[in-house]
């Protein structure tokens, strides 16, 4: 595997970094890795390595306001901004020769699959890591419905904060995520959380026009990001082509729990069964 850094201007000026692995022979595929909020896409490497040891280039972007790229969490209010960067780093590696296929974790499948519902036609498959497609059952109807409009009014509001006990069932990956520089440890702003919240708020009109060949897995006994938004992808999810699978026993981050190499075993033989054409 070799591996670079690079940067782009993304959406209102911010500077987006970006890794790019390429395998060591021919690529077969380009897989765009997005992850989930507070995080980076560092923290995605042993993902990478068997995704190039499978023979796939990989594009990994950290978001706005994350990791290495400029701004702030507090500065991101437009839930669109996520998916305009990862056009401009898709394209800014692929030239459409390739499969291609967009795998996201958490508020990265969200933006995954809003990505693949407005880009059907560049998308060979979807890949979706617990999704947050769907609100909690901690939060109200009340909340749900009020959260997108203090999100505009106070968008700096700190709000509800992710637990990193609830990531996974191994402790080593608990204390990485809790000591990382590079992971936002604070509470989530209200302008953030509620973009996501109003992004969720689409799906349901939105996942019957899905026609890009889609797997979602999901832990579960994950309590970041609800399970149901899972299971409403494989009964709303349109074209035919929607496998889920739940893992009973797993938390939110489902390639870093003990069963890790199980469900990468399972995205490399979903995405063997799904080449171009």
């Amino acid at each position: 595997m070799r591996s670079e850094e690079r940067s782009l201007t993304g959406s209102r000026g911010r500077t987006i970094v970006y890794d790019v692995h390429r395998p060591d022979g021919d690529p077969v595929g380009v897989i765009a890795l997005v992850h989930g909020l507070g995080e980076h896409a560092g923290r995605y490497g042993h993902v990478v390595s068997r995704l190039t040891g499978a023979g796939y280039l990989v594009v990994a972007p950290d978001h706005a306001g994350h990791g290495r790229s400029s701004g702030t969490l507090a500065e991101v209010r437009d839930f669109g901004d996520f998916g305009d960067d990862l056009h401009r780093v898709i394209a800014a590696v692929w030239t459409g020769d390739l499969p291609l296929y967009v795998l996201g974790h958490s508020m990265g499948g969200a933006i995954a699959l809003r990505y693949a519902l407005d880009h059907p036609d560049d998308l060979t498959g979807l890949v979706l890591s617990g999704p947050a497609v769907m609100p909690g059952d901690d939060l109200s109807p009340l909340m749900i419905k009020a959260a997108p409009v203090l999100g505009k009014l106070v968008p700096r509001l700190p709000a509800a904060a992710l637990s990193a006990s609830a990531v996974s069932r191994d402790p080593a990956v608990v204390a990485a995520y809790e000591n990382d520089p590079l992971v936002w440890h604070g509470k989530i702003p209200a302008g953030l959380g509620g973009a996501l919240i109003g992004a969720m708020g689409e799906f349901p009109a939105r996942l019957p026009t899905l026609r890009v060949p889609t797997l979602a897995l999901h832990g579960g006994r994950d309590v970041l990001a609800n399970p149901d938004g899972t299971r409403m992808i494989g009964e709303l999810g349109g074209g035919g082509d929607v496998t889920v699978k739940v893992y009973p026993e797993l938390y939110h981050e489902i390639f870093n729990e003990p069963e890790q190499d199980e469900v990468l075993d399972d995205v490399l033989a979903w995405l063997g069964e799904h080449p171009a054409g």
